[in-house]
């Protein structure tokens, strides 16, 4: 049995490190769905990054609305939405967002 691993001492090396590289190379921490599942993850954190800057921009643009020059446009808009103000002879409909 000895003379047998003797003689096939560099085949069974070679199918050894052939079996740890392909095994690190998919199941590892570097490997291919390690790498899959990391890009995905980025993807999912740029679009939220994209979104938070729309928002940052969104209420930067409703801030200068209110501080630099007041838009009065703006304000009756606020004020219809924050009071349930409405002028004479509106009808006004209010619609509530139940999402559950």
């Amino acid at each position: 049995m000895l003379n047998k691993i003797k003689k096939n001492f560099f085949l069974l090396t070679s199918i050894f490190l052939l079996l740890f590289f392909l095994f690190n190379l998919f199941g590892g921490e570097r490997g291919v769905f390690s790498y899959l599942k990391k890009k995905k993850i980025l993807t999912n954190l740029q679009n939220e990054e994209l979104k938070l800057i729309n928002k940052i921009s969104e209420l930067e643009f409703k801030n200068l609305l209110l501080t630099e020059k007041l838009d009065l446009d703006y304000i009756e808009t606020l004020i219809r939405e924050k009071f349930i103000y409405g002028k004479k002879g509106e009808t006004l409909y209010i619609i509530n967002n139940n999402e559950n």
